[in-house]
């Protein structure tokens, strides 16, 4: 800028960051994740691969409900594990994310594989303040998301599905199909296993 420019002030702006809530959950909830990021952090993170039993302990203390021999890996990140639900067997890979600013579920023997975001939080962009909205995300049982996939906030994904490597599934969908692509589509039914 130069001499008396002004910066630029835009007339008809849709979302206005100035009356954006602070603080949107509640002190106990702000409190709770400050424990849990310090619990995450030093005893998650540097446990060994194997240590499933240690990484359910610290989940459940924090309140998940965990199933039988469900696990996560060390670098799976969890924003509210009180909101996480994982049914028995059910497995999270390495550098997954659940921003579960809503509950997740994960059914039984479903795998979410390395790299996946289930993002179940999201704004109205609809109000000018972007309040936040807090969604849910349910996955099936015996599902397999595939590496890198990303999955929005609302979403139901049936029981016995494949999200293709990559995949955005931001509609729900439906039981014993294989959907992929960007957003994913239902490519074709899954095979019945033959054993």
């Amino acid at each position: 800028m130069t001499g008396g420019d002004q910066p630029h002030q835009p007339t008809d702006v849709y979302q206005r960051l100035d009356q954006v809530k602070g603080y949107p959950y509640t002190r106990s909830e702000y409190l709770r994740r400050f424990a849990w990021s310090i619990v995450q952090f030093l005893l998650i993170r540097t446990s060994p691969a194997r240590a499933m039993a240690w990484r359910r302990f610290w989940l459940r203390l924090f309140g998940a409900n965990i199933g039988k021999l469900s696990g996560i890996r060390p670098t799976t990140r969890i924003i509210h594990p009180w909101l996480l639900t994982l049914q028995d067997y059910a497995m999270l890979g390495d550098h997954v994310t659940v921003y579960n600013l809503g509950h997740v579920t994960v059914g039984e023997h479903s795998v979410v594989s390395q790299n996946v975001h289930l993002c179940a939080g999201t704004h109205d962009y609809t109000k000018t303040s972007l309040p936040l909205i807090r969604s849910t995300i349910t996955i099936g049982s015996g599902v397999w998301v595939c590496a890198d996939a990303f999955i929005g906030p609302g979403v139901t994904i049936g029981d016995n599905t494949v999200i293709g490597a990559r995949s955005v599934v931001t509609k729900n969908i439906e039981t014993a199909v294989i959907a992929a692509g960007n957003p994913a589509r239902v490519v074709k039914q899954r095979p019945t296993p033959t054993s």
